[in-house]
């Protein structure tokens, strides 16, 4: 087998890499077998030993594989959990998932056979730039920020932030170091400040120090971050800024009527489908790799 030629610009490894990657997203290796041999893979594309080595360290450093001492390399088994980010009520009368963001993880979790576990924090601090243009505040307004740490079977998931005005979070619930017993949701409804709209923005980056080391991922692998602004009929209400980690979530967004969709099947693409085309590095979808000369 020969590695694609794909762009003069891209070096033989990262096209072997590509092919690997095309495989492990094809299925052809299961979590509990470890893949084939460096001499093995040399013989199949045709390749150098350093060549095969370069290849597999960036899936390693993408958090797709981690080699175990004297066993050989592994699919790094990261099962991914669709969150609905948000989309109207599957059926009449039940609520969309802006109205109930935290039972939303929740249910998911439970629907997955999966157990959520939640640390909880209230901080005040001075309000970064983005948030305070968003909550129509000067740059360093004082903010109230309830940050929950969601782990998914102990695993890290994601980073939640929601930010508030001082003003409007004084004196209420939200002021307290605790989680509010059926969410925030219910403390604004009660302040007068229902929410009725959000505006999401979606962004994928690389994470900082301190992420990567709560996270726990590899050095390769990018952060979802999410950040919503609701909206009451007055304004902005609060901004909310989520962080995942990329191999471990699927963000599903709902759009128009779904009354007639199942529920159970939101988010869910027909399984065993694997992506074909060539990516962008030159990875086309026979697996043929020009071999060393």
């Amino acid at each position: 087998m020969t590695i694609p030629r794909g762009s003069a610009q891209s070096p033989k490894y990262q096209r072997l890499a590509a092919d690997l990657r095309r495989r492990i997203a094809a299925g052809e290796w299961r979590g509990d077998v470890p893949l084939p041999v460096e001499t093995e893979l040399e013989q199949h594309y045709g390749v150098a030993r350093n060549t095969v080595r370069l290849a597999v360290d960036v899936l390693v450093n993408e958090g797709r594989l981690v080699r175990l001492q004297g066993k050989g390399t592994y699919l790094k088994d990261h099962p991914v959990l669709d969150h609905r980010a948000y989309g109207p009520a599957f059926v009449p009368g039940q609520r969309d998932c802006l109205a109930e963001p935290a039972e939303v993880y929740t249910k998911e979790a439970c629907a997955a056979g999966r157990e959520l576990t939640v640390d909880f924090e209230m901080l005040i601090v001075r309000a970064r730039t983005d948030i305070a243009e968003r909550l129509g505040l000067r740059p360093g307004e004082a903010v109230v920020v309830r940050r929950q740490l969601r782990l998914i079977d102990r695993e890290p998931y994601s980073i939640e932030e929601s930010h508030y005005r001082a003003g409007l979070a004084a004196g209420t619930p939200l002021m307290e170091p605790d989680q509010v017993p059926g969410g925030d949701e219910t403390v604004l409804s009660a302040l007068g400040r229902t929410e009725i709209g959000g505006v999401d923005h979606l962004v994928s980056r690389m994470p900082g120090p301190e992420e990567s080391a709560w996270f726990q991922g590899g050095p390769g692998v990018p952060l979802l971050v999410q950040t919503r602004v609701t909206y009451d009929r007055r304004g902005p209400v609060r901004v909310i800024e989520t962080r995942y980690s990329a191999d471990r979530c699927r963000l599903v967004y709902g759009l128009g009527e779904l009354g007639a969709r199942n529920p159970a099947a939101a988010g869910q693409e027909p399984a065993g489908q694997a992506p074909a085309g060539p990516g962008p590095d030159g990875a086309g979808p026979d697996g043929r790799v020009a071999p060393d000369r």
